[in-house]
């Protein structure tokens, strides 16, 4: 579903809702603004612990945090309906996965600022936390670590899990 769609508006508001009770609800039962969080898409169902733990190494001394990521392998086009429009530089472009490891309470002011400016362009915590002026740091992940979004999705997962000791 296109971005600009108002169902991906609704469901990303939604999240952000979610991630939000979420944040609220660590801080009622003790955790700290500064204590990190991890955000996790539930549709990135194939994640496995050495990923978050590289991410965990790689964020902890970081004064922002960071994400899941993979560089961009792909050619990336531009459409204006379905026509090229131009070719896309991919060279510093990566793909955004889960999960995002931020600070609660940089997170929890990320999700605020973004729903009162009722930003369009926050599409993950990241960007919300982008919003604010931080730098999230990319840490490297694996393909395989992909969103199940299109029926096709599923086939591809059960074909991997059947490798996997």
């Amino acid at each position: 579903m296109p971005p600009s769609s108002p169902s991906a508006s609704t469901a990303s508001t939604r999240a952000w809702s979610r991630v939000a009770a979420g944040l609220d609800g660590l801080l009622e039962r003790g955790a700290a603004a500064a204590d990190w969080v991890l955000v996790h898409d539930a549709a990135r169902c194939l994640l496995r612990p050495e990923w978050v733990e590289a991410l965990i190494d790689a964020c902890l001394g970081d004064p922002v945090g960071g994400l899941l990521a993979l560089p961009l392998a792909d050619t990336l086009k531009q459409a204006r309906g379905d026509r090229v429009l131009a070719t896309v530089e991919r060279s510093d472009k990566w793909q955004a996965q889960t999960p995002q490891m931020f600070r609660l309470g940089l997170l929890r002011e990320a999700l605020a600022a973004s729903r009162r400016a009722g930003a369009p362009a926050v599409t993950d915590e990241a960007s919300a936390v982008e919003a604010l002026g931080h730098a999230p740091k990319l840490v490297p992940a694996s393909a395989e670590n992909f969103k199940l979004t299109y029926p096709g999705d599923f086939a591809l997962a059960e074909r991997l899990l059947a490798t996997r000791p």
